[in-house]
């Protein structure tokens, strides 16, 4: 539930000496949610008098930059985001006079990992995950070594002899943060030593558990999901990391591994039985509300039964609806207005 909460900087002359008020709403942010909120544009445009607001993929990280640079047309209105803000955002959104920001969760969504329709079927553990794609891997007796692991059966002597190739998301983007602390932070964790290192030194916990190896293993394929199914079809020995929307998207050309014995379906994401899954949220300027016109409008289209429901136009782009009491208390909130809550 969000609650009130005051930043640190006021918002003073809001758009003192800016130019005409734009007409249209400008949203950044997650590659994940960008389906959903482009196909909330589009509703949005084609039932009010307002124009179709402008949706353009940033991932999370650099949605949040431009969402917090500063207050005034020149700025975006609203940031998408696969993962809820840090801290260290609404610090320097309150630094730039982001005083008040309303936060919006939408549903859930699963991390899938894909691959080739034709290819291989993978059943795959975190700690397989973690011990394919980490930097620097834990040894039982209580050290750290570079990755030495080339194959998935390096890994894991029941998986096939193919060598790791996993494309992936850049840094910037909330789907990475999501998978490191769920997919590779729960592999990290199999290892006790490790998981008590958490306790006595945090750093070095993370830089072993959350680093990603950059010897080929793991590929930056950018934000756009598009992009990595079409490279797994030229290469079916390839896997790649995105959100489950795209898999469903996409289901005749790539299909997603197991994960734990789990199958990335709607049901078993929606449950929580599927260990790689995450909420999906987006953020409101208020300073923007009444400045730049239809910002409360399109909310509400985003929140309606008929977008965000059980039955809503959004779950056949593959949003996991949230709980009919979440959505009632996220909708109030949304509409209310209601500040963020760190």
């Amino acid at each position: 539930m969000i609650k009130k909460v005051v930043l640190a900087a006021s918002v003073a002359m809001v758009f003192a000496g800016a130019a005409q008020a734009r007409d249209q709403i400008q949203i950044v942010g997650s590659s994940t949610v960008f389906p959903f909120s482009t196909a909330v544009a589009e509703a949005f445009g084609q039932k009010t008098g307002f124009g179709t607001p402008v949706v353009e993929s940033t991932g999370s990280g650099g949605g949040m930059k431009l969402f917090c640079s500063g207050v005034g047309t020149g700025h975006p209105d609203i940031t998408n985001a696969s993962r809820r803000i840090k801290s260290s955002e609404v610090e320097l959104c309150a630094k730039n006079g982001v005083a008040d920001i309303t936060e919006v969760k939408v549903g859930y969504d699963g991390i899938v990992i894909a691959n080739a329709i034709e290819a291989l079927a993978y059943n795959l553990s975190l700690r397989d995950l973690y011990l394919a794609l980490a930097k620097d891997v834990p040894t039982e007796d209580g050290k750290w070594i570079p990755n030495p692991n080339k194959t998935w059966k390096d890994v894991n002597a029941s998986l096939p002899a193919v060598k790791i190739e996993v494309l992936g998301p850049p840094p910037t983007s909330g789907t990475r943060d999501a998978f490191v602390e769920l997919a590779m932070e729960g592999g990290c964790d199999t290892f006790a030593w490790v998981k008590a290192l958490s306790k006595k030194d945090k750093n070095a916990y993370k830089a072993g558990c959350h680093t990603v190896r950059e010897d080929g293993g793991y590929v930056d394929a950018g934000e756009n999901d598009n992009l990595m199914v079409q490279k797994l079809t030229s290469n079916p020995d390839a896997l790649a990391i995105f959100g489950f929307s795209f898999l469903d998207q996409n289901a005749d050309k790539v299909k997603g591994a197991m994960v734990g014995g789990v199958a990335p379906e709607f049901e078993l994401i929606a449950d929580g039985s599927y260990p790689v899954s995450r909420a999906l949220f987006f953020y409101v300027k208020q300073a923007h509300i009444g400045v730049v016109p239809g910002i409360e409008e399109y909310v509400a289209e985003f929140t309606s039964e008929a977008a965000w429901g059980n039955d809503g136009y959004l779950t056949d782009k593959g949003l996991i609806p949230m709980s009919d009491a979440e959505r009632a208390q996220w909708s109030a909130s949304a509409k209310g207005n209601a500040k963020l809550s760190m």
